[in-house]
């Protein structure tokens, strides 16, 4: 019901301003945030004004945005097959191989694994082949203000990315990037760039369509994140004789020692005696897919709040690792 009536809000909110000559420096709410960042960062509040007369609203980042009408249940089968296949693979194998030293580099300092780094990288962009090219600063402008369920997010970005421009010297409409408003080939949003990323290559700038940059830059955030060095990531578990709907409403943030998850009637072989939570991997018409995930896990769903999305990568640097 819930995701219905956002549908529904975006959909009319669309509707509302789908006029294209429609110039969002004429709108009180766009006006608010120049004068905003006026306020708190010292822009020019004019110069805001003149920027925002020429940003452009873009239907197809509503429509790439808004979620599906009739969602249903995800299939973890589905979505590990885009992501866990040849192409990528090869891609991945070729990335690591060009790439090698700089992974091992980004590896010793920062504790992750060249092929988390790597799968990373595949999963977001497939290495760079598909960063996206949407012009980013009437990408962040459409969903500040034309999509209300996420304005709050997107106006944080739309004014991380004004920063950001100022920092670099550069002028906002000349990123490109996804529909979302990610960047480069590890697809950072512009706080995340701000924050995390890394002149990985010591040329004096950062550069997340620069592999090297890229590579330092995932491994800076995971890091930073909580990545253990030489810690698990996940494991695989069945239920046993436990029930997985109280483990499960616990959420992915592991709280349960494996002793505990044992003693509940989880079966779990010899993984790693850890602080781990339960994981379900649903496809419909198949047998649930239970996993251990551990802080290292957890780490992974920081880049991607989905854990569909952490056993993607993680499946993904198994197969890499197996295939150099």
């Amino acid at each position: 019901m819930k995701r219905t009536l956002v549908l529904i809000l975006a959909v009319a909110n669309f509707r509302a301003y789908a006029d294209p000559t429609a110039n969002y420096e004429t709108r009180n709410e766009v006006r608010e945030f120049a004068a905003a960042m006026a306020n708190r960062h010292g822009f020019d509040e004019a110069t805001l004004l003149v920027q925002f007369h020429h940003a452009r609203f873009l239907p197809a980042v509503i429509k790439a945005i808004l979620p599906p009408a009739d969602p249903g249940i995800r299939s973890w089968k589905t979505y590990r097959a885009r992501f866990v296949e040849s192409k990528r693979i090869k891609a991945g194998v070729k990335f690591i191989d060009a790439h090698r030293a700089t992974l091992l580099r980004a590896e010793k300092q920062y504790g992750v694994p060249a092929e988390i780094i790597a799968a990373i990288i595949g999963v977001e962009t497939i290495y760079g082949s598909h960063t996206g090219s949407f012009e980013t600063f009437s990408t962040l402008t459409t969903l500040a203000f034309d999509y209300p369920p996420r304005a709050e997010l997107f106006r944080r970005e739309l004014e991380a990315l004004l920063l950001l421009a100022r920092d670099e010297g550069r002028a906002p409409e000349s990123y490109r990037g996804s529909y979302a408003g990610a960047l480069g080939l590890p697809q950072f949003l512009p706080s995340s760039v701000r924050t995390y990323a890394e002149d990985f290559n010591g040329d004096g700038r950062v550069d997340l369509t620069d592999a090297t940059d890229a590579i330092g830059s995932v491994a800076r955030f995971l890091a930073e994140h909580g990545w253990q060095r030489g810690a698990p990531i996940a494991a695989v578990a069945r239920l046993g004789t436990a029930t997985a709907k109280d483990l499960l409403a616990e959420g992915i943030e592991p709280r349960r020692s494996v002793k505990e998850l044992r003693e509940m009637g989880i079966d779990i072989g010899s993984a790693p005696d850890q602080p781990a939570a339960l994981i379900d991997l649903v496809t419909p018409g198949a047998a649930t897919e239970y996993r251990l995930g551990y802080r290292n896990f957890y780490v992974l769903t920081r880049y991607n709040r989905s854990s569909f999305y952490a056993s993607a990568v993680t499946d993904l640097a198994m197969a890499l690792r197996g295939a150099l």
